[in-house]
């Protein structure tokens, strides 16, 4: 290791890119899920609809994604963002449903014999039930992303990926290594976090 313990703010602020790359795309693709997941859940024809869509965005491969948006808004942060949001939008906004869905009837009809109205059953009945299933969503949204956010080194838009594609280019393992490390130690360590929240919010609505 001769290269890293010299060059320790570079990876800091490769690092800090791509935690906001994937946190600011994940945040706002969970908004975009969650309006369209609550409206479309008991309308099977917009859910239907709304999973052909972003099942397009999804298979599409994210170079080919950046190219298509670089003549629109050009290169840097704006396209990776609206690249990598539009990955999450098919898992969360399935999650969302599957969530939703899970909610019984005698539930819902026993907060509509409580009362409840439609927005306050949904905030206080339907979606903690469908919390568990929003965090797996989550979970599987977010290392999908912090994979292909080094990708967007390619945009210039900063992250891992600028110090691995360095790597590659000048033929420095060294580099890679801790590009690739970092990257894989991110999405490890969401996973794990994101496991452990996901089976305590199961524990709880069981």
């Amino acid at each position: 290791m001769r290269w890293a313990p010299n060059h320790l703010p570079d990876i800091a602020l490769a690092l800090w890119q791509h935690l906001l790359l994937v946190t600011v795309s994940v945040s706002i693709a969970l908004v975009f899920a969650l309006i369209a997941g609550i409206w479309s859940a008991h309308r099977p024809r917009a859910y239907a609809a709304i999973l052909f869509l972003t099942g397009i965005l999804f298979v599409v491969p994210s170079l080919a994604m950046f190219a298509l948006l670089i003549p629109i808004l050009g290169l840097g942060f704006k396209p990776a963002i609206v690249g990598l949001t539009s990955y999450c939008l098919l898992i969360l906004t399935r999650n969302v449903v599957l969530g939703l869905r899970a909610v019984s009837p005698d539930i819902a009809d026993a907060a509509l014999g409580l009362g409840y109205g439609p927005a306050r059953r949904l905030i206080e009945i339907e979606l903690p039930i469908a919390l568990p299933f929003i965090v797996a969503g989550l979970r599987v949204a977010i290392v999908t992303v912090i994979g292909v956010a080094t990708v967007a080194a390619y945009i210039n838009a900063g992250g891992l990926g600028t110090i691995i594609f360095a790597g590659i280019d000048q033929r420095y393992p060294e580099k890679i290594m801790i590009g690739g490390g970092l990257t894989a130690l991110m999405a490890i360590t969401a996973d794990l976090l994101l496991s452990r929240a996901e089976r305590a919010l199961r524990g709880r609505t069981a």
